[in-house]
């Protein structure tokens, strides 16, 4: 197969905007050609490597795709067929589908990163002292949306960047520096792929593939465990006491009482900041930068006010929160943070709790996520993610009468305010600057995050949209 196939082209452009870690659904299409394709394996099932440009709006994007070619296309993969090409065209003769999903093309992955083998571009690697299994089948999880992770039995988990940015990406950067400096609050990396440098438009570093790590067996999601906390505060049968609202001790308790693992996770996040700054140093930011900051903050304002009227009347009280930290401007201590924090990115195992996926905001530039900041970001974020998992289960119901939509209203906020202030606690607790010391701070990030969240709901998921607006319908009140 050579980058030249019309026919394959064709049918990748009608395919593509369909998947859901496609992240130009918002245009059109212009172009679309096959940068490499690299063959990894021949035979039926043949697997092929493939690097898409993608032309919009007068960006090129560039998506990685793992093609399986197949004769014969059994019934449990025509669910991610991509079409059929006959006639022995570019040498592929059958159906042409989505090889994640297929066990049997999965395992070479491993087989190469253990070798070290490089084939044409594509470079496979594994850490020093990784006992690579290669015995075993990879399997996608079905939950992600930006990438594509793989389980290969209960040893190691595969994460394929589907949209790549040139050089290495974070994610890797953060995990080998993290995991050589010893840190219990991340997976171990078993290895990874990369691109040579050049070939994607990059100049000197390789572009990262795909990112192998050390499984976390029975580890479980942190949101899964809020919402199961949540769950169970929301459905108490009567309200606590006539004539009052529910206080932070009334949902402490509900049976599923969460604020003691928000507390330790508040302690592992410091000690992984603590481990960035050794890891990365730390810079003195001058007041100049503050205000570039909150410079930045209002004009991510003025977009999404432009594009999402349902935030305009929250804009006054954002714009105050913002300015009130200009006008303390002062020297910051800024590092290497995570970036986009929140409980989708924690996993709780036996040993405590672990911290995933340090690529940064998905709208953000690479240069954007690399850049230090003030960790009160990240502890901005995970307050953000305590809100949305108060109210996330309250919006799932849609419209619900008045009077039962405020009581859960103010059960969620009841819930939420027990589980910040817990995460504040353990976070000032192990070492993190104080949240509390730092107020004006902290809620100007957490509002900045929360306007991101309302621009991306709106674009992706606008039935979650109550969700953002309902917290700050209350925060700045």
């Amino acid at each position: 197969m050579t980058p030249s196939d019309h026919s394959l082209v064709r049918l990748l452009a009608g395919w593509l905007p369909e998947q859901r870690w496609f992240g130009g659904k918002d245009g059109p299409i212009e172009n679309l050609s096959i940068g490499t394709a690299t063959e990894l394996r021949t035979g039926d099932p043949a697997l092929h490597h493939l690097i898409l440009d993608v032309h919009q709006n007068g960006t090129v994007d560039h998506y990685q795709l793992l093609l399986g070619v197949r004769r014969h296309l059994p019934d449990p993969l025509r669910h991610v067929a991509i079409g059929r090409l006959t006639g022995g065209e570019q040498g592929i003769d059958g159906h042409v589908y989505d090889a994640v999903h297929d066990p049997e093309l999965t395992r070479p992955l491993l087989a190469h990163m253990a070798d070290e083998t490089m084939v044409g571009p594509l470079r496979f690697r594994h850490a020093p002292g990784a006992g690579l299994r290669t015995d075993l089948d990879g399997a996608p999880i079905t939950a992600e949306q930006s990438n594509t992770s793989l389980i290969f039995g209960d040893a190691h988990i595969l994460k394929l960047f589907r949209r790549l940015s040139p050089g290495v990406n974070p994610d890797l950067e953060v995990n080998l520096a993290l995991s050589g400096r010893g840190s219990g609050h991340v997976p171990a990396v078993h290895g990874w792929i990369d691109l040579d440098p050049g070939t994607d438009g990059g100049e000197n570093e390789p572009t990262t593939l795909a990112l192998l790590s050390e499984y976390l067996r029975g580890a479980t999601d942190g949101w899964q465990l809020a919402l199961t906390s949540v769950r169970d505060w929301l459905a108490q049968p009567t309200p606590p006491g006539p004539g009052r609202a529910p206080t932070t001790s009334d949902a402490g308790a509900a049976g599923g009482d969460f604020a003691a693992e928000a507390e330790r996770l508040g302690a592992a996040t410091a000690e992984v900041h603590r481990d960035l700054a050794a890891a990365f140093g730390v810079t003195q930011a001058p007041p100049a930068l503050l205000r570039e900051t909150v410079y930045a903050m209002h004009a991510q304002l003025d977009q999404v006010s432009a594009a999402v009227p349902e935030i305009r009347p929250y804009a006054h009280a954002l714009r105050e929160a913002f300015d009130e930290v200009t006008a303390g401007a002062r020297t910051l201590r800024v590092q290497r943070v995570h970036g986009d924090y929140h409980l989708g990115q924690v996993l709780r195992t036996g040993a405590g709790w672990a911290l995933l996926d340090f690529e940064g905001e998905p709208a953000r530039s690479p240069a954007e996520r690399r850049a230090p900041a003030h960790p009160l970001r990240d502890v901005a974020g995970m307050l953000r993610s305590f809100e949305y998992a108060a109210r996330f289960l309250i919006a799932r119901h849609g419209d619900l009468p008045p009077d039962t939509a405020d009581a859960l209203e103010l059960r969620a906020r009841a819930w939420a305010e027990r589980n910040r202030k817990a995460f504040c606690t353990g976070y000032a607790a192990a070492g993190g600057p104080d949240p509390a010391a730092h107020a004006a701070l902290t809620r100007a990030f957490e509002f900045d995050k929360a306007v991101y969240e309302i621009r991306y709901e709106a674009r992706n998921r606008p039935s979650w949209l109550p969700v953002p607006l309902r917290s700050l319908a209350h925060l700045t009140a």
